[in-house]
């Protein structure tokens, strides 16, 4: 019949392109693109599949079923391919290489080719070969052993751990209370909500949380690094993520571009701040149905998308750092404050109380006054904090070591909560008074246990003592705010 190439197997629009792509390679490179009907099939026939990827492997198979390749197909057995081709047969980098070298190596192959500029990607998975190449012809050449391959010299380089000096918590003016209260946060992993008038300082200490946050391992820079390279958001191919993400989506954000999805599906803010920080800047203008999106995901540490023809899972373990006005006008609580109840409840309803839940800190930030703001004093440096958040987290990972996915007590289970934070009896009854006068949810007990031994472990205590319960509880400030609201009902 008439000389055509077929590609099944649920492919997108890149996948039926490469037929273009593979001809022109081909014979740019100086071999025959085979004059015949040619059939393609990407198995299995029922998964959708997407990408550009997949061109350098479909070029090696048919120049190794036409002979021109005279290489022993149990000798190909064992490589993988990786790679697009340009139009003259030169290696395009592809996206997401390291979640699928790592897959390749589970699947049992023994060494990798791929675009010379994703090598340093790659290099990153233990126990697999990776070969670069940067066109088509160094691929066979080498395959037909006519070149030797030539190792690179430069090796995998880590992000700079030096943090943004522009940004530090001695800046901070005038918040020394809500400070205690954020190194309680970071050192629990613990989620904050900052409730305060315009201008009072949440945002400026929200964006200086990644200073005070202990280095991630090398798991977590990997499962990072993995997150980004899958959502084509790696600047640098030669980088291994180290310092911890942070996210900050406009209150604009729908909920795809949160939780994630689209054709194929990418991951969204949540899964992009795994292992680091989420900050939502005046959550109360945040779209209601897209925040209770994040109930399920901040429970479970991971985000399930679905689509008719795919199930994607990503994982998204990040710690949420809110922030808000405490009214419509921003100025609760003053003189010039002329909001009723029933306006600032309405206002308040835009997070529902299952979020408000899962928000372990809830801290009112009040105004600075003009001597605190004039001093030339400065406060403790990020790198101060920092310390004292080692300090607790190293004591926690010690108590976690052998429990898998627990690395802070802000995900300790309910069994481990038993474990791990029995209350003495002062504490016990300091709970009850307030468990009986703001009848808090089994959610919200559970997190004033997890906070109560964040504070015992900056103390380095062993047991949870009164004043770590006693600090646990002076943690929820709108709890105690929303109790003396006049709530009006139609």
């Amino acid at each position: 019949g008439h000389p055509s190439i077929t590609i099944v197997g649920l492919g997108d629009t890149a996948i039926k392109e490469s037929r273009q792509r593979l001809e022109a390679a081909i014979n740019y490179a100086g071999y025959e693109f085979p004059k015949m009907k040619i059939a393609i099939n990407l198995a299995p026939g029922d998964i959708k599949k997407s990408g550009s990827h997949f061109d350098l492997s479909m070029a090696v198979g048919l120049l190794v079923e036409t002979s021109q390749l005279p290489v022993d197909g149990e000798t190909l057995n064992g490589y993988g391919f990786i790679g697009e081709l340009s139009f003259n047969a030169i290696l395009r980098p592809c996206g997401g290489v390291l979640p699928m070298a790592i897959a390749a190596r589970d699947a049992g192959i023994k060494k990798l080719i791929i675009p010379a500029d994703n090598i340093r990607e790659a290099s990153l998975v233990q126990g697999i070969e990776v070969f670069g190449f940067n066109d088509f012809n160094s691929v066979v050449n080498y395959l037909e052993g006519k070149e030797s391959y030539v190792v690179p010299d430069a090796k995998v380089r880590a992000l700079s751990k030096v943090r943004d000096k522009m940004l530090d918590f001695q800046d901070v003016q005038g918040q020394e209370a809500l400070i205690q209260h954020i190194i309680v946060s970071a050192a629990g992993g613990h989620n904050i909500l900052m409730s305060g008038s315009p201008g009072c300082g949440k945002s400026m200490i929200a964006k200086r949380m990644d200073t005070i946050l202990p280095d991630m391992t090398e798991e977590e820079a990997l499962e990072v690094t993995k997150i980004y390279s899958v959502a084509g958001l790696l600047k640098d191919r030669n980088q291994l993520i180290e310092q911890r993400p942070f996210r900050a989506p406009h209150h604009n954000a729908s909920m795809n571009s949160l939780v994630g999805g689209g054709n194929p599906a990418v991951p969204g803010e949540i899964s992009l701040a795994h292992n680091g920080v989420l900050f939502l800047d005046e959550i109360a203008e945040f779209n209601k149905k897209s925040l209770n999106a994040l109930r399920q995901p901040m429970e479970d540490k991971i985000v399930t998308i679905s689509r008719v023809k795919s199930i994607v899972t990503f994982p998204c373990n990040f710690m949420l750092v809110a922030a808000m006005n405490p009214c419509p006008c921003g100025n609760y609580g003053q003189d010039q404050c002329k909001c009723s109840d029933y306006e600032i409840l309405q206002y308040r309803q835009g997070i529902s109380g299952p979020i408000m839940d899962r928000i372990d800190l809830q801290k009112y930030v009040p105004p600075v006054n003009y001597l605190k703001l004039a001093s030339q004093a400065k406060g403790k440096s990020s790198a101060e904090l920092r310390e004292r958040v080692q300090f607790a987290r190293k004591i926690q990972q010690q108590r976690f070591a052998n429990i898998p996915a627990v690395n802070c007590n802000a995900q300790m289970t309910e069994a481990l909560v038993k474990e791990y934070c029995q209350l003495d009896e002062a504490g016990n009854k300091l709970l009850q008074l307030a468990y009986d006068k703001f009848r808090y949810s089994a959610c919200t007990f559970h997190k004033f246990l997890k906070l109560a031994r964040t504070f015992a472990d900056l103390d380095g205590s062993a047991t949870i003592r009164k004043q770590d319960v006693s600090g646990a509880l002076l943690s929820r400030d709108l709890d105690k705010e929303q109790t003396r609201l006049l709530v009006v009902r139609g």
